[in-house]
């Protein structure tokens, strides 16, 4: 009976052990996913200005700019994007200009972390023809799934949703 006991009790003992040790690991695997988490939504909030305004002036320097927040794919959608909307751009003299008004974690873990900004976007054009300026304000939200490259935080992938109601 006691060989019995002992032996329940070393199996007991092994089982608190081994749920401590996995208990530990998922604290680190929390901790570093809360750090993702931190970093990641500060580098989007960051980036999204950059990577959603553009000047029909300096169109160029500003798709390289945003490209050099992205990754994959979506960097050479930037590197594309100035040939396909810098003529359009340039001319109806169009500035786009966002501001992040907010911003949260949608969901994490310490290789990618989605991060989801509540954008205020202006929008001004000033074709040649109709004199007068042409300025429209506008809400929208944009989804950023943020990866780690190298010594930072990269977008791997942007998607917009933006309104338009405009801004009072």
């Amino acid at each position: 009976m006691r060989r019995l006991l002992t032996a329940l009790t070393a199996l007991v003992a092994a089982g608190l052990a081994v749920a401590a040790v996995w208990l530990l690991l998922d604290l680190r695997r929390l901790r570093a996913a809360e750090t993702a988490s931190r970093e990641a939504l500060a580098a989007a909030r960051s980036y999204a200005p950059d990577m959603l305004s553009y000047d029909y002036r300096t169109i160029d320097r500003d798709m390289l700019r945003a490209g050099a927040h992205a990754t994959g794919q979506l960097a050479e959608h930037y590197r594309t994007l100035a040939a396909t909307l810098g003529p359009r751009a340039r001319e109806r003299r169009t500035v786009q200009h966002a501001v992040v008004a907010a911003a949260g974690v949608e969901s994490a873990s310490p290789e990618e972390v989605r991060v989801l900004l509540f954008v205020n976007m202006v929008t001004t054009r000033s074709a040649p023809a109709k004199g007068e300026p042409e300025q429209q304000v506008s809400q929208g939200r944009a989804r950023l799934v943020m990866v780690t490259q190298g010594d930072g935080w990269r977008v791997s992938r942007l998607s917009t949703l933006l309104g338009d109601t405009p801004v009072p």
